[in-house]
């Protein structure tokens, strides 16, 4: 039997019960994780409440103290909040694991960071690259050698062809297709149901079929949050 990991989920919504959906996932197929609990930024909830059967331990300030003793994997589904907690956690020294989902079908040419989130129903094809604390959604298809750099978020349903890149921070809504060969700027937002047909520049919000850009924010936006 596997060495059994103790785990933390940093946040308590609606993504973080999904996570914690996947690590009892995880557990049916063997004692691999012991879920402790929640850790939440100040004003969210209260210490000692229960999530799902789970208790809220309390802020970073927890975490920093069992950093030792217990792994962490961010449950928040928003790149630039999820960029900015996991960076506070990282600076007090927490250790940060992967969760994937048993249903999940995976190539062994893959290459998958730290504090990754795959959820169930998606098939990974060939040599994809998926950077640090990336979530992926249910029900999602990615083809071959694309990459997926860090904090990126894929919704579910989505359809990426190969040969995609997909930069930092970019959030990819439910049911989007993109085609092959292109690349998705750093930052941006794609509307649900959208069809990409060429590049999308950093920072972008995209929409509709074809996608087209409906708005450019400032660079390092996501630090206004």
């Amino acid at each position: 039997m596997a060495d059994v990991k103790k785990i933390i989920i940093i946040g308590a919504g609606g993504f973080a019960r999904e996570v914690l959906d996947i690590i009892e996932a995880c557990n049916e197929e063997g004692d691999i994780y012991s879920m402790l609990g929640y850790i939440v930024e100040p004003g969210f909830e209260v210490s000692g409440m229960f999530v799902n059967g789970k208790p809220i331990l309390g802020g970073l300030e927890w975490l920093e103290k069992h950093r030792e003793d217990v792994f962490a994997v961010c449950g928040i589904g928003a790149p630039d909040v999820r960029h900015r907690l996991v960076m506070e956690a990282t600076k007090a020294g927490v250790r940060f694991c992967s969760i994937i989902h048993p249903s999940v079908r995976l190539s062994r040419w893959n290459s998958i960071g730290t504090g990754v989130v795959i959820a169930a129903g998606c098939l990974l094809s060939n040599h994809i690259l998926i950077g640090n604390h990336v979530q992926i959604n249910p029900g999602c298809i990615i083809g071959h050698d694309v990459t997926i750099e860090d904090f990126v978020t894929v919704s579910p349903g989505a359809n990426i062809s190969g040969n995609v890149r997909i930069a930092v921070g970019s959030t990819l809504g439910t049911g989007i297709n993109v085609i092959d060969r292109l690349t998705i700027g750093k930052w941006s937002v794609i509307g649900a149901g959208s069809t990409l047909i060429r590049d999308v520049p950093p920072n972008s919000t995209v929409v509709g079929v074809p996608g087209r850009v409906v708005n450019i924010r400032e660079e390092d936006w996501h630090f206004s949050r």
